[in-house]
């Protein structure tokens, strides 16, 4: 299979393909002017067919110019064709390369032009046939402007067709460039935050209690050499690299309580509640709500001060999953309406992104606790 796609028959693109159009006229019109000389009856002296020959050459070169220069190349061919039929005594078919031109001036998304080109082109004809043309009936000039009319329509068409695919590649780049940041400052940023936690707790031990400050410095040797891996994951889905399956599993909820363990040097103590019966979740909902809570979770431990306890529910209901993270920390002058926007970072807005991205809902606020701290809640359907 892949040895017949290699040798399958493709068109000719880009400057091949204006110079396939160029030698594609020029032999169409070569051919119809050759012929009355083959055949030894010519009907016009040598110096005319000469010029005939120079214009259809000219008119056909420039079409290897159209992409570049659109509205010139036009422009010009449509004197040089207007000569050649004003002058020649053969009615060749150098029109075509008049509309070649034209169908260029619409696919570049200058319609304004190929509309006035097109009007000039037919407004000409028609003064030739009131001046006299026999050659050229009413018929004609209305067959005349139903081909230029078609030739305009299928070149808009086209600019619109690639206009669209542009913007559509440019809409999901920048989606794929939103999801790497959320993704990169899920990971480093949970991992970066439980190392600044943990290198406090190594400096305020270090000179008290020395032999203490060995399980914080374990603790962030282990969460550097994750956030380590997780950074090489994802940026070598970024390159692309051919590189064997990785053997860890996928961020999850099957994974929680590693998450719960990486926390616990802090001081926190997690406690995990599931309501419901649990069930397989589709990879982007277990993905996502994965992601709530380490994102949770890290505010908690940069932002709260003294606290000891988060409790994390998960709700696995008939149509979605909801989720709730409280702590009973207290946040002082921070802004817990609005998660961490005093400080600078993008946390709870990247988690309601996630989620609305998966029709669900994610607040963010003062929890409902006597020490007050802080709740997250989200929504998450199982389809969307």
């Amino acid at each position: 299979m892949a040895h017949d796609s290699a040798h399958r028959l493709r068109l000719p693109h880009g400057r091949a393909a204006d110079l396939a159009s160029a030698c594609g006229v020029f032999l169409l019109a070569a051919v119809w002017n050759a012929a009355p000389l083959i055949r030894e009856d010519p009907t016009e002296p040598w110096p005319v067919t000469l010029l005939g020959w120079l214009l259809i050459v000219a008119a056909c070169g420039a079409l290897y110019f159209r992409r570049r220069y659109p509205v010139a190349v036009t422009v010009f061919t449509l004197a040089a064709t207007a000569a050649y039929y004003l002058t020649s005594a053969y009615d060749g078919p150098l029109l075509v390369a008049l509309i070649v031109a034209l169908f260029s001036v619409a696919a570049e998304g200058r319609l304004r032009a190929a509309v006035a080109i097109g009007a000039v082109v037919v407004i000409g004809v028609g003064i030739g046939t009131l001046a006299g043309n026999g050659d050229v009936n009413g018929v004609a000039i209305f067959m005349l402007t139903g081909w230029l009319v078609a030739v305009v329509a299928l070149g808009t068409m086209r600019h619109g067709r690639f206009a669209f695919a542009e913007e559509e590649a440019r809409r999901r780049a920048t989606e794929e460039r939103l999801r790497i940041a959320r993704d990169l400052h899920d990971v480093i940023g949970h991992n970066i935050s439980l190392i600044n936690v943990q290198a406090s707790a190594a400096l305020h031990r270090l000179k008290k209690h020395p032999e203490q400050a060995e399980d914080a410095l374990a603790a962030i040797k282990q969460s550097s050499r994750e956030a380590l891996g997780e950074l090489r994951a994802t940026l070598g889905v970024l390159r692309q690299v051919d590189e064997e399956a990785p053997t860890k599993p996928a961020p999850g909820l099957a994974r929680l309580h590693e998450l719960v363990a990486s926390v616990k040097p802090t001081g926190l103590d997690v406690k995990v509640c599931n309501l419901g019966q649990a069930r397989v979740l589709p990879a982007a909902v277990d993905l996502a709500a994965f992601r709530v809570v380490q994102e949770s979770l890290t505010n908690v431990t940069r932002h709260a001060r003294g606290a000891t306890t988060v409790e994390v529910r998960l709700g696995f209901g008939e149509r979605e999953l909801s989720l709730a993270i409280e702590d009973d920390g207290d946040y002082g002058a921070v802004d817990r309406g609005a998660g961490n926007r005093n400080t600078g970072g993008s946390g709870i807005k990247g988690m309601r992104e996630r989620v609305a991205a998966l029709g669900g809902e994610l607040s963010a606020g003062p929890g409902p606790g006597p020490r007050g701290g802080f709740a997250v809640t989200a929504r998450i359907p199982y389809e969307d």
